[in-house]
């Protein structure tokens, strides 16, 4: 990971007219971040601020993205060796496409994206004249990367002041770690965060994300037993009055079944826009990568409820699959902004497809 930013002169802090509990932690910044080189990786799409200075441009880590490729192979290894078990043999022909039918259904790639995957393949062995099975993986690897490259786009930030992002998901999924782990990646970038602890119906939810925020030092917004669309706006009201880049919403984790709380999910939505009409600027989804074909059902019953711009996919170092995301970018191809590789702060990374092709076949 690697992080810009551009200097400014602290704000003065708005007092704020909410009547929320408001944790007395710092700010873990409050600069506000800018565009750097477009040829330069960031995890988000930062605006240019037009009062600002020069940006300050850190040398990317190579070393510690490495690592971190290495973990997302390692937890993607039961799936790669299923895989490319298929290209030991010595030759191409219907046996070694029907083994690979097999593998990739195997691995959560579902039958449409299977069966657009192995048609674009068989174009491209045909195309390249491929004599070898082991150059039909190579081939393989292009074809998932390029299903899988409309799923590669940053997060954008400073569009709006502050940028309102409304995160959903499953009891279970990691939401609230993502948070935690977002807030991170939000605040290496020098910007301001704001959490709002709207998960009023699981049992110590609003103490976990409080976990998170002192683990980030940044300020979070709570009520005893509130109502969650209330906390919501009360949030992203002080978020406007503080000056804050970003405000943080944590929803309840639901099952896409459960009718009566969806609906909830939408009355904070609208409250939000009481808030701030042009909000919520963002709004993601956070799956375990563990689910397989019930990923990408959460995906669709969730879009259709909030209209999702984002994607986080949790829990990729365990029995993860990882095909489900090619299921995503045929079926429902909604930005991948991340994935997870771990517990850690740092085991939350930008997706790339690329990357993920490769440790998906590794």
């Amino acid at each position: 990971m690697f992080s810009f930013f551009k200097k400014k002169s602290p704000m003065a802090e708005v007092p704020s007219s909410a009547k929320p509990e408001t944790a007395a932690l710092p700010c873990a910044a409050t600069g506000s971040a800018a565009v750097a080189d477009s040829k330069r990786e960031s995890p988000f799409a930062l605006a240019p601020q037009a009062d600002s200075a020069t940006p300050l441009v850190a040398t990317p880590n190579p070393a510690g993205r490495q690592g971190w490729l290495d973990r997302l192979k390692a937890g993607l290894r039961k799936t790669g060796a299923s895989i490319t078990t298929v290209f030991t043999g010595t030759r191409i022909d219907d046996n070694l496409y029907e083994e690979l039918e097999t593998a990739l259904l195997v691995a959560d790639t579902g039958v449409k994206a299977t069966d657009y995957l192995l048609q674009d393949l068989k174009r491209r062995v045909k195309e390249s004249k491929a004599t070898e099975p082991s150059q039909v993986k190579t081939l393989l690897a292009d074809v998932i990367t390029d299903l899988l490259t409309p799923l590669q786009k940053p997060l954008s930030i400073g569009d709006h002041h502050p940028t309102v992002i409304m995160v959903a998901g499953v009891n279970g999924a990691g939401k609230t770690t993502s948070i935690g782990k977002l807030t991170k990646h939000l605040a290496d970038e020098g910007l301001s965060v704001l959490l709002a602890a709207a998960d009023t119906f699981r049992a110590a939810a609003k103490e976990q994300l409080a976990v998170w925020a002192t683990r980030n030092t940044v300020e979070i917004i709570s009520q005893q037993g509130g109502d969650p669309a209330a906390v919501s706006f009360d949030a992203v009201s002080a978020g406007q009055a503080r000056g804050r880049d970003v405000v943080l919403v944590d929803t309840a984790g639901r099952l896409p079944t459960q009718t009566h709380l969806m609906e909830e999910l939408k009355k904070i939505k609208r409250v939000v826009q009481k808030a701030d009409s042009t909000a919520p600027h963002e709004v993601l989804l956070v799956i375990d990568g563990n689910t397989g074909q019930n990923a990408l059902a959460q995906v669709k019953a969730f879009d259709d409820t909030l209209g999702l711009t984002g994607l986080i996919v949790t829990k990729l170092d365990g029995t993860a699959k990882g095909g489900v995301l090619c299921a995503i970018a045929r079926e429902k191809p909604i930005p991948v902004y991340f994935i997870g590789v771990g517990e850690k702060l740092e085991d939350l990374e930008t997706f790339n497809a690329r990357e993920f092709a490769q440790a998906l076949l590794s």
